[in-house]
């Protein structure tokens, strides 16, 4: 459309071009007419009518006295007024000028040439006259500029549309692919075309995209297999315990078997609300942030458990973080609970300020505002350091005494981290002399 629009405007700038050349050499041809018949009345060889100047060039001429009164004039003019009243003004010697609808009838331009002889008694007048040309100047120039512009359009448009497919056509091997890839093949991968333009980089997006859904689904599928395989372990210990039961209930101690069966519930329950919390969590539901003093906070937890486990404190006043206390109380449960699990004897738990304890570096922008530090140390048998990001993922199994079998479903310390990131911070495991020490590391909220 745009190089149409073009094409036409070039072809109208043209022909007014044409025009304006064309117009110029009428003024030139009639000042020529008129020029010859000054020459006669300067000599004194007037003569009425006026014969044509040549059988090349024959115009209408006028000659004017210094009365206004016309004395001679071609065959077409003769007994008609004067063509025109303009003079030309001095110091030049000749004018012209458009007149309309005068001594050449309705609906008819000409242009105009005035030239003044000097003669005793004062000036007179030549006007000749020719028609005004089309805006198209000749019928030949319109067919040819006409002509010219639709066959550039339609060169044009047929070089864009051959263009256009010829760019789109990786665009379209995209879609095709993007087509036939389907939940169970996710494997498959768009075409990348070799030229580094948008539609080379759109590709990369594209399968991009869909590395990140494929292994997305991947971890959706081995939570749901996990989740399945945690849930059935209490279900199946429950249908176990109630078939044995129905065996042979003469010999069923039914306090045991309701202790039993409460425990298998209790893990049961403790599965599901670990799910409900990652699955609010991975939603990104909001929640309400407040300022949370983390040594109260913890402190709070502390009072509330009953632990056989030796618990040293150092809880350091006015640590205080912006976010959800409820959240923030379930990751110190679950370091909590994850330490006393795998402890020997001693958990210790440890609230501090620390301006070099974020993990990502000092220059980190999270924590320019200072970082509130909670450690959580066991003196159990600890963590390998090629399993430290390992005990992050969801189920995870580890083997010998820090495997879930000790009591943990496989969610906390993921639910911990995700709630740490969720915050702005971080959580993470690092050296220690013995056993296991978590680090967390939260934006700390200046005081007051």
């Amino acid at each position: 459309m745009t190089v149409a629009v073009l094409c036409i405007l070039f072809s109208a700038g043209l022909m007014m071009a044409l025009h304006r050349v064309a117009t110029q050499n009428l003024i030139r041809e009639t000042t020529v007419a008129g020029e010859l018949i000054a020459y006669s009345v300067d000599r004194g060889e007037l003569v009425n009518p006026l014969p044509p100047v040549s059988p090349n060039l024959i115009r209408p001429i006028q000659v004017v006295d210094p009365n206004g009164r016309v004395v001679a004039a071609t065959r077409d003019l003769q007994g008609k007024p004067p063509m025109a009243n303009f003079l030309p003004q001095a110091p030049r010697r000749n004018a012209d000028s458009e007149v309309c609808d005068h001594v050449f009838g309705d609906h008819r331009c000409d242009i105009v040439v005035a030239q003044q002889v000097y003669r005793d008694g004062g000036d007179w007048t030549v006007y000749s006259a020719a028609p005004t040309l089309p805006f198209y100047v000749y019928p030949p120039v319109l067919i040819l500029l006409g002509g010219g512009t639709v066959l550039a359009v339609a060169a044009v448009a047929k070089g864009t549309q051959r263009s256009v497919r010829r760019s789109l056509r990786p665009v379209d091997a995209i879609r095709s692919e993007l087509d036939e890839i389907h939940s169970t093949d996710l494997g498959r991968r768009v075409p990348v075309p070799p030229a580094r333009d948008e539609i080379h980089h759109l590709a990369r997006s594209v399968n991009y995209t869909l590395d990140r859904l494929e292994e997305t689904l991947e971890q959706q599928r081995r939570f749901t297999s996990d989740a399945s395989h945690e849930l059935r372990s209490p279900i199946t210990a429950i249908r176990a315990q109630i078939e044995d039961a129905l065996l042979a209930p003469d010999e069923v101690d039914m306090d045991a078997l309701g202790a039993a069966v409460l425990r298998s519930l209790d893990r049961l329950q403790a599965i599901a609300a670990d799910l409900q919390t990652l699955a609010r969590l991975d939603a990104g539901a909001p929640c309400e942030r407040e300022a949370v003093d983390l040594g109260a906070l913890v402190g709070a937890e502390l009072a509330n458990r009953r632990s056989s486990r030796r618990i040293v404190r150092d809880l350091r006043p006015g640590v205080t973080v912006r976010g959800d206390r409820i959240r923030l109380g379930r990751l110190i449960t679950s370091l909590l609970d994850n330490a006393e699990r795998h402890a020997s004897s001693t958990v210790t738990v440890i609230v501090r300020r620390g301006e070099h304890g974020n993990p990502a570096g000092d220059d980190d922008p999270r924590f320019r505002g200072g970082v509130a530090v909670v450690e959580v140390l066991d003196d159990g048998s600890g963590i390998a350091h090629d399993q430290r990001e390992v005990v992050f993922q969801r189920f995870t199994r580890l083997d010998s005494a820090r495997s879930r079998d000790a009591g943990g479903a496989g969610l906390g310390l993921p639910i911990a981290r995700q709630i740490a990131e969720s915050h702005g911070g971080a959580l993470d495991i690092r050296d220690s002399p013995e056993g296991a020490r978590f680090v967390l590391c939260l934006p700390l909220t200046p005081s007051p």
